[in-house]
């Protein structure tokens, strides 16, 4: 399972990376959404684009208005950022996206920065 988490965000990275070299920084998110979206499915991965994440409390269902920027083969939850700099609260937001999808793994991708690099953070849910 480790390999394949590898290899699968090895190929978000890579698009994301395509993505930024061909736009730089300093557009919407939505347009970066767009184009990685396109890029990925041209990898060949499964790509689900603002998913639905309610929250079970109890035995009650509630939507609560959350979605997954990408949710890529089942396996990695992708949230993307157009900020100035990546803050606490949104490594904390994809945390919680990735406990309330009992999800393992998640990037967090900020496109609003000179080298892509410096906007990666992977983080992982500790099940």
């Amino acid at each position: 399972m480790k390999e394949r988490l590898d290899g699968i965000t090895e190929q978000i990275i890579g698009g994301a990376i395509a993505v930024h070299k061909a736009l730089g920084p300093g557009l919407l998110e939505s347009a970066y959404e767009a184009c990685l979206v396109y890029e990925l499915r041209q990898r060949g991965l499964k790509i689900e684009q603002q998913k639905e994440l309610p929250i079970i409390y109890g035995d009650v269902k509630l939507d609560c208005g959350y979605r997954l920027d990408l949710f890529v083969e089942d396996l990695v939850i992708v949230e993307l950022k157009a900020v100035d700099r990546l803050a606490p609260i949104h490594e904390a937001q994809l945390l919680s996206y990735l406990k309330l999808a009992d999800c393992r793994l998640g990037l967090l991708i900020n496109f609003n920065v000179t080298l892509l690099k410096r906007g990666i953070r992977r983080l992982a849910n500790n099940l």
